[in-house]
């Protein structure tokens, strides 16, 4: 038996109309509430995590790439040190090419440094300062050091005016090699 049986409704057209209404914004409420909202934030979340992933797959690439070329540079490393003599050393190599240049006689000095580990090699360094040399004979000199052959390069250069003689210059070098 229905509970609401013995009660008989009887509402008028406008009260029908009140009652209609009300229930139709209610079940709007409801719909909107309970599946909208929750659809568009989900769509957002989605769009979200696509965006990381993108994120994260355009940097995957730039290591992958980077990561290649990094090994593609060990090997040609180990090409060359291979090929280089078992007894180079970077001090002595310094002094020939300097006597080469003929700037042997304006070397103040060469302070080799204590070999650093730079990944799976040493880096060997000397620091040398030539004065009163010309510009024509530094870059003479720098030809002669920079080698790729024997996997020597310039790691830092300061020129300067010497102060004594202003036709002359003062360099300071930091050359670096891998063992």
């Amino acid at each position: 038996m229905n509970p609401w049986a013995k009660f008989k409704f009887r509402l008028t057209k406008r009260e029908k109309y009140y009652v209609f209404t009300g229930v139709s914004f209610i079940v709007i409420f409801l719909v909107i509430q309970f599946g909208l909202f929750p659809l568009l934030q989900a769509k957002a979340r989605v769009k979200r995590s696509v965006q990381a992933n993108e994120n994260a797959l355009t940097e995957i690439i730039s290591l992958s790439s980077e990561y290649r070329m990094l090994r593609k540079n060990t090997q040609d490393i180990q090409k060359v040190l291979a090929l280089r003599k078992k007894d180079f050393a970077l001090f002595s190599f310094l002094e020939k090419q300097a006597g080469r240049a003929g700037v042997k006689a304006n070397i103040k000095y060469m302070k080799p440094s204590i070999s650093t580990i730079a990944g799976l090699y040493k880096e060997s360094s000397v620091e040398m300062k030539l004065e009163e040399i010309t510009l024509k004979q530094i870059v003479n000199y720098l030809y002669f050091v920079e080698s790729p052959e024997v996997l020597v390069r310039v790691k830092r250069l300061s020129i300067k005016q010497s102060k004594s003689k202003p036709e002359f210059l003062t360099a300071l070098i930091h050359v670096i090699t891998y063992k």
